[in-house]
């Protein structure tokens, strides 16, 4: 098994990538817009990716956030909000907010597990400041460590309800980032202590399953490359002073962040440390490349993958959908 997480180019898997995704075996898969009509379909891609693989628990990875970023929109799947919403809300009632993110994530990953995908990216756990920029201020949870960490752990919390794993992100934060790391490079100049604050939430959901890595420089803790790609970052900052020990994998290496090829930003990322890059646009020269330069994946890695997707198994608890979704908004009416 390669340590990768693939994209794929449409909604079915074509006879090329099966004949590549066969042979190169990667770690699992990301679906995007392009991948999603109806529940049918998705349904029948992910059950044939797992049929392809021969693996049950198969990472079948999505970004299903609410807001700005969801893959199943409607008309199909209806619409769920944002973080802000739910930080609203905790400024009256704290523990009415941490009770409708709960809501809210049990109900997404329902949505989720009835087509057959088993991991989602989320909950984002960056702490927001006043200049942070608007990628992040338009999904965060608030601009306090320990509400966000509430929270975070309300959303991981309702999505192994529904045999979903989640993902915290961005290790090690990306709330003091002033430009789109999609598009560009950003620098963070705060000192240590500063970034204690950005920190915390990490640390209090240092035992999730899953984390991903930010395409941020830190000069605080390595000046020249940045988080994914810095073994010191990965080493002494998000395995020792946030201790996560859980399975981390790189943001997308397609981001302009991050220059080189693909290649080249895969097998830096796991030189660097990380257990899973994530390549997410499913084209095949490139996906070629990456496989090129992998070896397969560690066996410390793959042993952080298998307690990542049994984590969930026991958590399952039958629940309606309809009755989630009409808690959750019935508490963010008291804003």
């Amino acid at each position: 098994m390669k340590p990768v997480i693939f994209g794929l180019s449409g909604p079915a898997i074509t006879p090329d990538e099966r004949a590549f995704f066969t042979a190169a075996e990667p770690a699992g898969y990301i679906l995007f817009g392009r991948n999603i009509e109806t529940r049918a379909q998705v349904r029948a891609l992910t059950d044939d990716l797992r049929a392809m693989t021969g693996r049950d628990d198969l990472p079948i990875l999505i970004d299903q956030e609410g807001g700005r970023v969801a893959r199943m929109r409607g008309p199909e799947w209806p619409e769920f909000p944002a973080g802000p919403a739910f930080d609203a809300l905790y400024e009256i009632a704290p523990i009415s907010a941490i009770e409708a993110a709960r809501a809210n994530a049990h109900a997404t990953g329902l949505m989720l597990a009835e087509v057959g995908i088993t991991v989602d990216c989320w909950p984002i756990v960056d702490v927001a400041q006043a200049d942070t920029a608007e990628i992040i201020t338009c999904r965060a949870l608030g601009h306090e460590p320990m509400r966000v960490a509430a929270m975070g752990r309300a959303i991981l919390q309702g999505l192994a309800r529904a045999g979903v794993v989640g993902v915290v992100k961005h290790m090690p934060g990306h709330g003091r980032a002033l430009v789109d790391s999609h598009l560009e490079l950003p620098r963070v100049t705060a000192g240590e202590a500063e970034l204690e604050i950005d920190l915390e939430p990490f640390r209090a959901l240092n035992d999730a399953p899953m984390g991903m890595t930010t395409h941020i420089v830190f000069d605080a803790w390595d000046n020249q490359r940045p988080a994914t790609l810095s073994p010191t970052v990965i080493a002494d900052v998000i395995r020792g002073k946030i201790g996560f020990d859980g399975l981390l994998m790189t943001d997308d290496i397609d981001m302009k962040a991050l220059s080189g090829t693909a290649g080249e930003k895969a097998a830096g990322a796991i030189a660097a440390g990380c257990d899973l890059v994530l390549d997410c646009w499913g084209r095949m020269e490139e996906m070629e490349e990456i496989v090129s330069r992998l070896d397969v994946m560690a066996p410390q890695s793959r042993d952080r993958l298998d307690r990542a997707m049994a984590s969930v198994a026991d958590k399952r608890q039958e629940a309606d959908f309809a009755g989630l979704i009409a808690k959750r908004d019935a508490l963010l009416a008291l804003v």
